[in-house]
C-alpha cells in the first residue's frame, strides 16, 4: 500500500500543483509531513526520525538518527548504535556522534500509509483554501458571475468555478427570484477566511454594485473622465448617483445616460427595473443637496453645520415631490449627501418663522425687527439666546457686546420666570396676522397666564357673532314675509 501510495511521487506532486494552483513546494512539504507522521506511527514517536524529499530520485527518504556508543555503554538499540556497527556505515564515526540510518518506506505498512494519505490530503486542501482566499481577496470589490446551485436558509449558493459564493437574502433585490441553473451576477462585497475555508459574500443590493455597473457600462467612468462620487439605493425601487468631471467638454450626466438612454437602461434592466436618478455633484453642500432632491424645486436652504442638518424649504406644490413616495426621495438624498434633510413647505416655513419671531419678542426690549434679525442668524427662541454667549450674539447686526450681554441676561431671566412659575410659554395665536403679515409687539406682550383666557374670549366672541348673524337672518325673513302678505 505504501509503495503504491508513494510511487512516482514527483509526477503526482507536479500534477496536484497544476490542478489545484498550489505551489509545488507546498505539496512537497505536505508529502514530507505525511511520511514523517506515518514513520513515527510505525516506529514510535520517541525515535529520532526525519523525512526529506529527494528531488533527484523523486521520492521521500526517511532517516533515523542514533547515538554512537561503546559496546559497554550500549543500552537501547532503538536510539543507540555500537561504535563498530556505526563504523561499518561511516568509517569516520566516533563515540558521541549521531549517525543517520536510512529506513525503507516500503515497511511503513497499510495503516501508516493511510495516515500519510489523510495528512497529505488535508495539507493540500488547506493550501488550496489559502490560494482561493488570496485569489478572491484580490477580487474583493469586483463583479463576478456564477451559476445558482441551491438555496440555504434564504441565501443562494452561487458556483464561481473554483469555489462557491453566498448571496444572502438581505443582499438580494426584493422580488427577484432565481432557480437552480440560473446565471447570477453580483458584487463581491466581502471575503472571509473561516475554519471551513474561504467564505465569499456576494451582493446585488450594495451601492457599490451600482457604481461598478456604471463603470462597466460607461467608458468615461472607466477611463476616469467621469467620477461617481456617491450613490444611494433602495434596491429594486430607486437609486441616486452623484457624478462629476474635470473636463468641461464632457457632460457627466449625459455620458451616464447614453444615447437615447441606452447605457442607463442596460443597468436598469440588470437591477430589475430600479429607477436611477443621476445628479451633478457640487462641492458646495447646499447646492449638492438641491441637486440630490431633484426633480423637486428648492426655494431656500437653512444649514446647521454643527449637527450636519439642513432645513430645505420648497414651494407648497412641490412638498410631496420633494419628500417622495413614503419619504423615498428625501431618504435617498440624505444618504447621498450624508446630511440630515428636513423638508418643509413655504407656508410651514413662514409659520415657523412667525412662531419664532413671536417667541423672541417675549424678551423685553426686542421688537419685530430685532426678532427677525435674531431668527435669521439661527436663534429660534429666547431659550436659545439664554444658552448662547454674549460674544455669539454680538456678531449680529444691531448688537454690540453690551447690548448682547443685556439681551442674554434678559433671556435667562425669562427662562427662570417660566420655570419658577410653572407657566407654559405663550404661543402665537392663530389669528395674529395683519395686513402686512407681521407680528405686533402688543401681541407679543400677552402674559402666559392669559393665553387660555384669550382663547376662551375669542371663542365667545365668535359664538356671539354667529348668534347675531342668525338673529339678523330671522328678522330679515320675517320682514320679507310681512311684505309678501
Amino acid at each position: 500500500m505504501a509503495e503504491g501510495l508513494f510511487s512516482d511521487l514527483n509526477r503526482m506532486i507536479e500534477q496536484v500543483g497544476k490542478d489545484k494552483g498550489i505551489d509545488k513546494q507546498i505539496v512537497i512539504d505536505a508529502v514530507v509531513q505525511g511520511m514523517l507522521v506515518a514513520a513515527r506511527k510505525k516506529y514510535g514517536s520517541y525515535r529520532d526520525i526525519e523525512a526529506m524529499y529527494n528531488d533527484d530520485i523523486g521520492d521521500v527518504e526517511l532517516v533515523e538518527f542514533k547515538e554512537v556508543v561503546s559496546k559497554e555503554d550500549f543500552i537501547d538499540e532503538e536510539v543507540e548504535i555500537i561504535l563498530e556497527e556505526a563504523q561499518e556505515l561511516d568509517s569516520e564515526a566516533q563515540i558521541g556522534d549521531s549517525i543517520g540510518i536510512q529506513l525503507d518506506t516500503k515497511e511503513l505498512g497499510r495503516i501508516a500509509a493511510q495516515t500519510a494519505r489523510q495528512i497529505i490530503i488535508q495539507k493540500v486542501r488547506d493550501a488550496e483554501r489559502d490560494v482561493i482566499h488570496e485569489e478572491f481577496s484580490q477580487r474583493e470589490g469586483e463583479i463576478a458571475s456564477g451559476i445558482a446551485r441551491r438555496v440555504e436558509r434564504g441565501a443562494i449558493v452561487v458556483d464561481l468555478g473554483r469555489t462557491e459564493a453566498y448571496l444572502p437574502y438581505r443582499e438580494q433585490i426584493p422580488g427577484e427570484q432565481f432557480k437552480s441553473g440560473d446565471r447570477i451576477q453580483g458584487f463581491l462585497s466581502e471575503v472571509r477566511q473561516t475554519t471551513r475555508g474561504p467564505q465569499i459574500i456576494m451582493s446585488r443590493a450594495d451601492e457599490r454594485y451600482l457604481m461598478k455597473l456604471f463603470e462597466m457600462e460607461v467608458p468615461e467612468i472607466y477611463d476616469g473622465i467621469v467620477e461617481i462620487v456617491a450613490a444611494a439605493r433602495e434596491p429594486g425601487q430607486r437609486a441616486k448617483i452623484a457624478v462629476r468631471t474635470n473636463d468641461p467638454s464632457v457632460d457627466p450626466v449625459g455620458a451616464c445616460v447614453g444615447m437615447k438612454g441606452s447605457r442607463v437602461q442596460n443597468i436598469v434592466q440588470e437591477l430589475k427595473g430600479e429607477k436611477i436618478d443621476i445628479v451633478i455633484y457640487e462641492e458646495e453642500v447646499t447646492r449638492f443637496a438641491c441637486n440630490a432632491l431633484a426633480p423637486a424645486e428648492i426655494s431656500k436652504v437653512f444649514i446647521d453645520e454643527v449637527s450636519r442638518a439642513m432645513e430645505v424649504v420648497v414651494p407648497d406644490n412641490q412638498l410631496s415631490l420633494a419628500i417622495g413616495k413614503k419619504g423615498q426621495n428625501v431618504r435617498l438624498a440624505a444618504k447621498l449627501t450624508g446630511w440630515k434633510l428636513d423638508i418643509v413647505s413655504e407656508s410651514q416655513a413662514a409659520s415657523k418663522a412667525a412662531d419664532a419671531v413671536f417667541n423672541l419678542m417675549l424678551v423685553p426690549g426686542v421688537n419685530d425687527t430685532l426678532a427677525t434679525s435674531l431668527f435669521q442668524h439661527g436663534f429660534g427662541s429666547f431659550q436659545s439666546i439664554a444658552d448662547a454667549s454674549a460674544e455669539e450674539v454680538s456678531h449680529i447686526p444691531g448688537f454690540d457686546e453690551s447690548s448682547a450681554g443685556k439681551l442674554v441676561e434678559e433671556a435667562k431671566k425669562l427662562v427662570e420666570k417660566y420655570a419658577d412659575d410653572a407657566e407654559s410659554v405663550p404661543t402665537r395665536p392663530e389669528d395674529t396676522s395683519s395686513d402686512d403679515n407681521s407680528v405686533s409687539a402688543e401681541s407679543a406682550a400677552v402674559p402666559a397666564g392669559n393665553a387660555r383666557d384669550l382663547a376662551e374670549q375669542r371663542l365667545k366672541e365668535g359664538l356671539a357673532e354667529l348668534a347675531g348673524a342668525s338673529e339678523a337672518k330671522t328678522d330679515s325673513e320675517a320682514e320679507s314675509t310681512e311684505t309678501a302678505e
